[in-house]
């Protein structure tokens, strides 16, 4: 049953790594292309990240059932039960690395991120002075609450994905001798 644990930690954590990274990798882009957009054509790049946005998402999908269907065949004895719980550890896992780096990205990298965003709302009509208090009060919170935010958003979002492609790994036969 050890075995079984440090089994799927360890493919999970590989996994997780690989997952994680994609995630890091698109967040990196997105924020060159921000970058670049600022002397570009603005409609040129919010087109290049949205086909990036496109490009993780389909690629986070296709390499959560591959690592899935990987973990499954890498063992016999693996059932939905346990590809269930290993697509919810890699989530997790690659869910605690796009978090954290998210977290150092906007506290240490680019930690003018939501002052910048405030300063647009700023000519808003629809907020008037309250909510533009209410909004400067929680500028120091917002990299604690995005931390938190993705880690479950991705968390929930793998764990779904998780359920669905565990279901066609088959389960094991009770009437089997082991």
């Amino acid at each position: 049953m050890a075995e079984q644990k440090n089994s799927i930690w360890e493919h999970a954590g590989k996994a997780g790594l690989v997952l994680g990274g994609v995630s890091v990798v698109y967040m990196v882009l997105t924020a060159l292309t921000g970058k670049l957009a600022e002397n570009g054509p603005m409609f040129l790049m919010g087109l290049l990240n949205v086909l990036l946005w496109i490009a993780k998402f389909a690629g986070c999908i296709w390499l959560m059932r591959y690592f899935i269907l990987r973990f499954a065949q890498s063992d016999p004895t693996v059932d939905s039960a346990r590809a269930f719980r290993f697509g919810t550890l890699t989530a997790l896992l690659s869910a605690l690395i796009y978090a954290a780096f998210y977290l150092a990205y906007v506290s240490f990298i680019a930690p003018d991120t939501f002052e910048q965003a405030l300063e647009m709302m700023q000519d808003n009509p629809f907020f008037d002075s309250n909510m533009m208090a209410q909004m400067e009060e929680m500028i120091p919170k917002m990299p604690t609450i995005g931390f938190f935010g993705n880690l479950i958003y991705c968390w929930l979002f793998g764990t779904i994905l998780a359920a669905i492609f565990s279901r066609s790994i088959s389960s094991r036969n009770p009437f089997d001798e082991q």
